[in-house]
C-alpha cells in the first residue's frame, strides 16, 4: 500500500509539471488530478462566412498564403463547426476537452477565457492594443449611405448614445457627439454577422425611441452575407465582424467601424489550463496538436 502511495504521488506531480507548462493555474491539485489531459482536444469554430472566423484564422496564423499567393484556411477537418457564438459557448460549455473562440462582448461563465501570450482578454487590452486577437464591428454600406433612415441610424450609432450602449455591451466604443434625430420616415434592413447583433438589437431598440417614424429590420446571418447583401440590395447597411477583403472594397463596399471586439479563446471551467500562445492556438487548430499534454 505505501509503495502504491508512492506511485501516485510521483503521477500526480508529473501531471502538474505538465499542466503548469501549458500555463495551468497550479492553485488546485484536486482539479487537475480531475482532468484528463490524455484526452483528445474537442475543437470548435464557426461556419464559413462568419467575421469571427476570418478574424480568428487571420490573426491566429490558421491561414496562411499558399504558393500561389491564396489565402487558405488551414482549421483541421476534425473541428466541429458552429454557426453562432452562442453554439460555441453551449458546446465548450458542456465538453470538458474542449476549445472554441467567441466575441468578447459575449463571454459569461459558462465557459472560461485562456489569457493569450499572458495577456487577459479585456477591453483595457483591447484598446491598448495588448491583447493582439482584435477586430472590428464594421457597418457596411455600398458606397455613402443616402436613404434618410440610413443616414439618420448610422449617426446615432456613431453619437455618444450610441456609443455609450457598445460599452455598456462590453465592446470598445469612442466618445461621439450628441444626436438629434432628423426624424426621417421609412424603412430599412440591416443584416449581417450574429456577433455584432447583441449590439445591433440593443442599437435598433434605442434608435426607435428617438424616431418612432422609421422601421427597422434586423436580421441575423453572416459577415460575408452582410457584406454581399449591402452590395446587392437586400441590406440597407450590412454588418461584419471583421475587415473588408479588398474584393469587396473593390465592388463598392464601404465599411464604418461601429466599435472594436475582443476575440475570446475559451475552455471548459473544469480544465486547469489558464494561458495559450498565439502559437499553440494555431498549432491545435491546424490538428498538429491534438490533445491537451502535447500543449507545450
Amino acid at each position: 500500500m505505501k509503495h502504491n502511495g508512492i506511485i501516485a504521488s510521483v503521477l500526480s506531480a508529473a501531471m502538474l509539471a505538465s499542466l503548469a507548462a501549458c500555463g495551468a493555474a497550479p492553485a488546485s491539485s484536486a482539479a487537475a488530478d480531475a482532468f484528463d489531459t490524455a484526452q483528445d482536444i474537442a475543437v470548435f469554430t464557426r461556419e464559413d462566412g462568419s467575421g469571427t472566423r476570418g478574424a480568428f484564422i487571420e490573426l491566429t496564423g490558421v491561414e496562411q498564403k499558399n504558393a500561389d499567393g491564396k489565402k487558405v484556411d488551414r482549421t483541421t477537418e476534425a473541428a466541429a463547426v458552429q454557426s453562432s457564438t452562442n453554439g460555441v459557448m453551449t458546446a465548450v460549455a458542456n465538453d470538458a476537452a474542449a476549445i472554441g473562440y467567441i466575441s468578447l462582448g459575449s463571454l459569461n461563465d459558462t465557459v472560461k477565457a485562456v489569457t493569450v501570450d499572458g495577456v487577459k482578454a479585456g477591453a483595457d487590452t483591447v484598446k491598448d492594443g495588448s491583447y493582439t486577437l482584435a477586430r472590428p464591428f464594421n457597418l457596411v454600406t455600398n458606397g455613402d449611405a443616402t436613404d434618410p433612415v440610413a443616414v439618420d441610424f448610422l449617426a446615432y450609432c456613431l453619437s455618444a448614445d450610441g456609443q455609450a450602449l457598445a460599452t455598456d455591451k462590453g465592446y470598445i466604443g469612442s466618445e461621439g457627439e450628441a444626436f438629434t434625430s432628423a426624424q426621417p420616415a421609412g424603412k430599412i434592413v440591416v443584416g449581417g454577422s450574429s456577433s455584432v447583433a447583441p449590439l445591433m438589437e440593443k442599437l435598433v431598440e434605442a434608435y426607435k425611441t428617438v424616431n418612432p417614424n422609421a422601421e427597422i429590420e434586423h436580421l441575423t446571418t453572416d459577415s460575408t452575407t452582410g457584406v454581399s447583401g449591402a452590395l446587392d440590395g437586400s441590406y440597407t447597411i450590412g454588418l461584419a465582424s471583421r475587415e473588408l477583403k479588398d474584393s469587396e472594397k473593390e465592388a463598392g463596399a464601404k465599411a464604418t467601424v461601429l466599435a472594436m471586439d475582443g476575440i475570446a479563446v475559451v475552455v471548459n471551467p473544469e480544465n486547469p489550463v489558464e494561458n495559450l500562445t498565439v502559437d499553440q492556438i494555431q498549432s491545435i487548430y491546424v490538428g498538429e496538436v491534438t490533445t491537451w499534454d502535447e500543449v507545450e
